[in-house]
This record gives structure tokens, C-alpha cells and sequence, in this order.
């Protein structure tokens, strides 16, 4: 028969090891907690390149379609919706996307020497984990240090150039 110290100790390595595992499934626990944290910040990242790059693009579109000889940027992002400028109004968009990163309806706006917004980047302060591989119009993203350093611009002279 045990005696009272036997059964102490058998107790005391009992509650340890039920200790230990608590530990074990702590740390894997914030473990998985910071993969998962980190796929979905690529994952917005990703939408950030896409949806940066449809604004970009219907930029171009309202620019390259301006009517007469004189060619405009959009007032707003909103002239990106509706048109106005035509007898049968254009639709470049179908909606204003939220910024990604940051999950709100609103861009920073880059504006044109001669008017009218030439393009958007994201609000968001946070550190890109993309640093290589972008497409050609961005490939100086792979040096800025932040999102709110990359700028979806159209410029006439890069599609000049081919990059757009």
C-alpha cells in the first residue's frame, strides 16, 4: 500500500505533466496564430495589388476617353462610377473597392500637375512581406518599405514606354 508522500509525488509529476502540455498547446497555439495572421496579411496584400491595379486601370480608361483634344483625370474616385462627360454616361468601375489593408472605403489620392486624381495608394502604415517579383509598372514596390509607399499612378508617359 502507498503511503502519503508516494501518492504526494505521484500527484506532483501528474499535475506537471498536465502543466506541461497547457505550455505545449500554448505556444503551438501562437504559433498557428501567427501563420494564420500572416497568410491573411498576404492575402490582403494580393487584393491590394489587384484592386490597386483596377483603379489604376480605370483611371487610364477615364484619361485615354477624355472627349475633344484635352485629355482629364478624374475629379473624384467617384467620377469613376459615372461619367458624365458623354451624351450615354461611362462606367469605369463598378464600385469604389475598400482599401485592403486597411478595410475602410477610403485611398489616399495622388494628384495630377494638371488636375484630377492620377492615383490612389493605401492608408496603411504596415511593412509589405512582398519585396520581389511585382509586375513591370511596379516594380519600384519592391523597394518602398511600406504600403502607403505604393502608389497605383497611370502616367501617359508609362504607357508610352510600354509599362502600363
Amino acid at each position: 500500500m502507498p503511503t502519503g508522500s508516494r501518492i504526494q509525488r505521484s500527484t506532483g509529476y501528474a499535475l506537471m505533466s498536465v502543466l506541461l502540455v497547457i505550455v505545449l498547446m500554448g505556444i503551438a497555439l501562437v504559433q498557428a496564430s501567427n501563420t494564420w495572421s500572416n497568410l491573411r496579411q498576404r492575402e490582403r496584400e494580393e487584393e491590394l495589388l489587384r484592386v490597386g491595379d483596377k483603379i489604376r486601370e480605370a483611371i487610364a480608361n477615364y484619361y485615354n476617353q477624355s472627349p475633344g483634344d484635352v485629355k482629364q483625370f478624374p475629379q473624384k474616385l467617384e467620377d469613376l462610377l459615372r461619367d458624365d462627360r458623354f451624351p450615354m454616361p461611362q462606367r469605369y468601375l463598378r464600385k469604389i473597392y475598400d482599401d485592403p489593408m486597411t478595410g475602410r472605403p477610403y485611398w489616399g489620392t495622388l494628384h495630377a500637375p494638371s488636375g484630377g486624381i492620377m492615383g490612389v495608394y493605401s492608408l496603411s502604415a504596415g511593412k509589405p512581406f512582398k519585396t520581389a517579383h511585382f509586375k513591370p509598372i511596379y516594380e519600384s514596390f519592391a523597394r518602398k518599405q511600406y504600403y502607403i509607399e505604393w502608389i497605383f499612378a497611370y502616367t501617359p508617359e508609362n504607357e508610352m514606354l510600354g509599362l502600363q
